[in-house]
């Protein structure tokens, strides 16, 4: 899920959706309306499941879709060879995320660590361990 906002309201740091792609936003440069138009944003953004880079420009007061990002407690129940198992710790509902990309955030993996997830978009992505 994700609800519109304008492009003038984006901020570094935040996120947003680029070519159907939750994305960071790293980096936006506004230019000045002129003669031939409305001011332009021109954004740059880092996929958060993908890590691949991105970036386009709009007018600043065109829509853009921000992802709606659910940020939860879990604990890891256990480690397959194609991922991890969950179990979320406030509905105690059971989900399967893959390996993190991270080496550091993979080698803290244990059965019984507390975690937290990410659900976006039906996606789920491991960010920390507790």
């Amino acid at each position: 899920m994700s609800r519109p906002v304008d492009v003038g309201e984006l901020r570094v740091g935040g996120y947003m959706m680029i070519e159907g792609e939750p994305c960071r936003i790293v980096d936006i440069a506004k230019s000045k309306p002129g003669k031939h138009g409305s001011a332009k944003a021109r954004i740059v953004a880092i996929g958060v499941f993908d890590g691949q880079k991105r970036q386009f420009v709009k007018p600043v007061d065109l829509g853009a879709e921000v992802p709606l990002i659910d940020k939860r407690p879990g604990q890891v129940f256990a480690i397959n060879p194609t991922g991890v198992q969950i179990m979320d710790l406030e509905t105690y509902e059971y989900l399967d995320a893959p390996f993190p990309d991270e080496p550091e955030l993979k080698a803290k993996l244990a059965s019984g660590a507390e975690i937290e997830y990410w659900k976006i978009l039906g996606k789920v992505k491991i960010v920390r361990v507790k």
